[in-house]
């Protein structure tokens, strides 16, 4: 898989057009292909119609908000995998970890330097690119958990499992070196990358997330555990 993100098209949704002019003016800058959308609707019609890269999406709609289409989006097979970056004019971080355990890979809050959207949007599509780009298939296995690293795909029981860009780079990590008991800093470090500027509290979200989708049973977990006082290892069941 290529990790070239130039040109790539990002999908801006908000219902401030001078915020949505901003951004696309950035990003155009910056030289990916921008499209726009007001509203909830139109933004999942577009995003139906022409899969852009990534999603810059606004938590206030006014139709729906970008919680709802966070959900949409992740329930939809065909959309699942799509990087979003959350914009919220709120300064709660219960709504910030709300549209993380939901599935959106980052988020950035209003008032904001569109300079800083810009290095989230090729951060985390760095993330979503990372796969290694030889034509040879590299799977990552164990127990009933199978990753196909080149096809960006993940069997659980011989079902594929649907993960976010983010969830994906954190259960290789954990593949590439089972028993090992990670950080949460050596997480963010070798799995987001030196640019990610989330928590820790961020990270915990992305792995509720995570062992929810690996883990039916979250209270005894099969795969990943948690290493108090530390940060998670993966374990064979």
């Amino acid at each position: 898989m290529s990790t070239s993100i130039t040109g790539q098209t990002i999908l801006v949704v908000d219902d401030d057009k001078e915020i949505v002019r901003l951004v696309r003016a950035y990003l155009e800058k910056a030289g990916f292909q921008v499209l726009t959308a007001y509203d909830g609707s139109t933004a999942l019609h577009i995003l139906r119609r022409e899969r852009p890269a990534l999603v810059v999406l606004d938590l206030m709609l006014p139709d729906q908000d970008g919680w709802d289409i966070t959900r949409l989006v992740r329930s939809d097979p065909a959309l699942a995998g799509t990087p979003i970056i959350m914009l919220t004019a709120r300064i709660d971080d219960t709504d910030k970890i709300i549209g993380l355990e939901l599935g959106a890979d980052d988020y950035v809050t209003k008032p904001f330097n569109p300079r800083e959207v810009v290095a989230r949007v090729r951060s985390v599509l760095r993330r979503a690119n990372s796969g290694p780009s030889t034509p040879q298939s590299r799977v990552l296995k164990i127990g009933d958990l199978s990753m196909d690293v080149n096809r960006h795909l993940v069997t659980l029981r011989q079902q594929e499992v649907e993960l976010t860009a983010t969830e994906f780079n954190l259960l290789k990590v954990l593949l590439e070196n089972p028993g090992y008991a990670y950080t949460r800093s050596e997480l963010i470090e070798q799995a987001l990358g030196y640019e990610y500027e989330g928590s820790e509290r961020t990270l915990d979200s992305h792995m509720r997330n995570l062992r929810r989708k690996i883990d039916p049973d979250t209270e005894r977990p099969s795969y990943i555990q948690t290493v108090y006082g530390v940060g998670y290892r993966l374990m064979e069941p």
